[in-house]
């Protein structure tokens, strides 16, 4: 399984230089000041490069939601309890959560993917167990369990492709999910607990301490490897993490853009990057978290988010916030009128004479 798991991840190819080169030509070429869309050019480039083709078209868009629970909620690290992940999964197809709602709006599709909670639901059954160990205890999962939540991720992918989707946005639901990411942050970006550790769903002062606490603890005791994912996944990790980063190596596999959430979604990329660095190229981060380890993780990737909203909700809102500005781009590359055809003269690159 794991053999099948590296063939697959060195499948990915790096963009279409020729498709993004015709892309950035058709920008320069519509009637606006030059690079004046900023980062929105550059993701239309990159899309373009992805795709394969200066046609962009982004019409079709879906969200994967993977939904765990995590067994280091017995250390009370959340306010909520376990049984919440599943009332919450099974509300994402009934319009009474925010991303649904959100996702009505942006005209996106949702895929709530039950990857590891810990009774039977409704939703999409890619259950690879129910819930995860107390990571406190012993290793959240088994090595083989890791590599199935990961296969999880890219079989999702590879079916939303199938199905015509032409962009991904990542979500997660999970309680706990916060205290196994800012624990996977802190062993990929050799930083202190306390630095990577914020208050989740809205943990008290004291909530916090403990939550450290727990995170220092299962450190110690497991020492997961960080030059190994696949260690770190199954020691500190979650389902729902492993799932997303599937998706993100399902994106450069199948050659879908996907954009990444917020803190949970960037942790889970930042693993894909350790596994494939050209998986980076596949990625469009969304909102800057407020939790604290958010940003610096992006930095990590080498990515900058579109949007600084200090949203810290989850389940994929703040990428699904993106879309409506990535539409609107798509619109304007497809609909303006070019300098020529309005017989206008077209803006030129303006260089300074390097001083001498």
């Amino acid at each position: 399984m794991e053999k099948y798991l590296n063939e697959l991840i060195h499948r990915i190819r790096p963009m279409n230089q020729d498709a993004q080169i015709r892309c950035e030509a058709r920008l320069d070429s519509i009637a606006k000041p030059l690079k004046s869309l900023g980062k929105g050019e550059a993701a239309l480039i990159k899309i373009a490069g992805i795709h394969e083709t200066a046609n962009i078209t982004i019409e079709k868009k879906a969200l994967i939601i993977m939904c765990a629970d995590n067994g280091v909620v017995a250390e009370k690290i959340s306010q909520t309890g376990q049984e919440t992940t599943a009332i919450v999964a099974e509300n994402f197809l009934k319009q009474k959560t925010c991303v649904s709602v959100m996702a009505e709006c942006a005209k996106v599709d949702l895929y709530p993917v039950d990857i590891g909670i810990a009774r039977e639901t409704n939703i999409i059954q890619k259950k690879v167990a129910f819930g995860t160990k107390n990571l406190r205890v012993e290793p959240a999962m088994t090595r083989k369990q890791a590599i199935q939540s990961i296969l999880v991720g890219i079989e999702m992918v590879e079916e939303l492709k199938n199905k015509g989707y032409q962009m991904i946005a990542t979500g997660e639901m999970g309680i706990g999910n916060t205290t196994t990411s800012s624990a996977i942050a802190s062993v990929l970006l050799k930083e202190k607990v306390s630095k990577m550790t914020g208050k989740g769903a809205g943990l008290s002062r004291e909530g916090i301490e403990r939550k450290i606490q727990v995170i220092t603890d299962s450190l110690e005791l497991h020492r997961p490897n960080s030059e190994d994912i696949l260690d770190v996944l199954a020691k500190i990790g979650g389902l729902d993490i492993g799932g997303l980063l599937g998706v993100f190596l399902g994106g450069g596999i199948h050659r879908v853009p996907i954009v990444i959430d917020g803190f949970i979604s960037s942790v889970a990329a930042l693993m894909a990057f350790h596994l494939n660095p050209m998986v980076r190229d596949f990625m469009l981060p969304s909102h800057a978290s407020k939790e604290p380890a958010a940003q610096r993780v992006l930095q990590e990737i080498g990515l900058t988010p579109f949007l600084d909203c200090e949203m810290c909700l989850g389940e994929g809102t703040g990428a699904i916030a993106l879309f409506p500005f990535l539409d609107m781009l798509a619109a304007i590359y497809q609909k303006m009128s070019t300098f020529k055809e309005i017989n206008i003269s077209a803006y030129q690159p303006y260089y300074e004479n390097p001083k001498q």
